[in-house]
């Protein structure tokens, strides 16, 4: 590759299980959110550049509680912004629309600003760990778009990613002996129970059981820079044939259009490992552990006191 990986931070999710703009949320021990130790951990990977998508009715709120202290920041950080009107001309957005478009929709509106480089892509809420950025920043290095294009993702054990205050949404991903994806099924509803996690596809009429170290993407995506051709190409189809039938939610996502270019022989994705543990803020409630989880590794010194000092 000619360029080096960047790094893409998607924050302009509404949040509403969450109930705030839990991507500028403190968490630190100086007021640091989730997405300022992803960056301090992204630059000591190798990251140089950072491309944070939000939205623009969020924009003055992140730039005085979290762009300002990223001035500091020694990467580069550069802005764009997901809005629900960024669709392809001849669709119109659907009455009574509030949700975003989705993942997929996200990096697609970060096209110009990735600006032909290979790139990581993360949530702006969930911790991923040191370790995750190194591997994905390494492997990005030298993967190439080819007649099948060179991805990878960072995979975790789902029982390290679920939440005891409700239900959370994750790809469930089957890999082949030599480490490679074959396939991912998106479950919108995973939840926790007594005896163990299981998932439901009609609203709790059934529900099927998951094992705790079923791997599962926390949307850590490392894609060469013809992806986003890809999914710009397949983001029309998705309007045609998946919004009339759910106008208000449906959502073009990541691991649907990874699993779609799996299915078609189009790509390949490593999928790496990561021995760190993931932290997130799915609910409210889940705020005090990552907030206890961080203060720890604060003062065992893998951070220092104050990230951007």
């Amino acid at each position: 590759m000619s360029k080096k990986p960047i790094l893409v931070v998607m924050a302009a999710g509404m949040g509403s299980r969450y109930g705030g703009l839990k991507q500028i949320d403190p968490v630190g021990t100086q007021g640091e959110a989730i997405l300022d130790f992803s960056l301090f951990d992204a630059y000591e990977a190798g990251f140089r550049t950072a491309v944070i998508i939000i939205k623009e009715a969020i924009r003055k709120d992140f730039m005085e509680m979290v762009g300002k202290r990223l001035e500091k920041c020694p990467m580069e950080i550069r802005y764009a912004y997901q809005e629900i009107d960024k669709i392809p001309e001849g669709f119109a957005v659907p009455e009574g629309r509030v949700k975003p478009w989705g993942t997929s929709h996200a990096v697609l509106c970060a096209k110009e600003e990735i600006d032909g480089a290979p790139f990581a892509v993360i949530n702006s809420d969930d911790y991923y760990g040191k370790s995750a950025f190194k591997v994905i920043y390494d492997y990005l290095c030298t993967a190439q778009d080819k007649e099948k294009a060179d991805y990878c993702m960072v995979g975790y054990m789902l029982g390290n990613t679920v939440t005891e205050h409700g239900s959370v949404a994750r790809g469930v991903c089957v890999a082949n002996e030599a480490g490679y994806l074959t396939g991912i099924a998106e479950r919108l509803r995973i939840e926790k129970y007594e005896n163990g996690i299981h998932f439901t596809e009609d609203d709790g009429a059934t529900w099927e059981d998951l094992t705790f170290d079923t791997i599962v993407s926390m949307n850590m995506w490392g894609f060469t820079p013809g992806f986003l051709e890809k999914i710009e190409a397949g983001f029309p189809a998705f309007l045609e044939t998946a919004v009339p039938g759910n106008p208000a939610k449906a959502e073009y996502l990541l691991p649907r259009s990874v699993d779609a270019m799996l299915q078609e022989g189009t790509a390949t994705v490593k999928v790496l490992t990561s021995a760190d543990k993931w932290y997130g803020v799915t609910y409210a409630q889940d705020k005090p552990v990552v907030v206890a989880a961080l203060a720890n590794m604060t003062k065992e010194g893998k951070y220092p006191d104050g990230l951007w000092k």
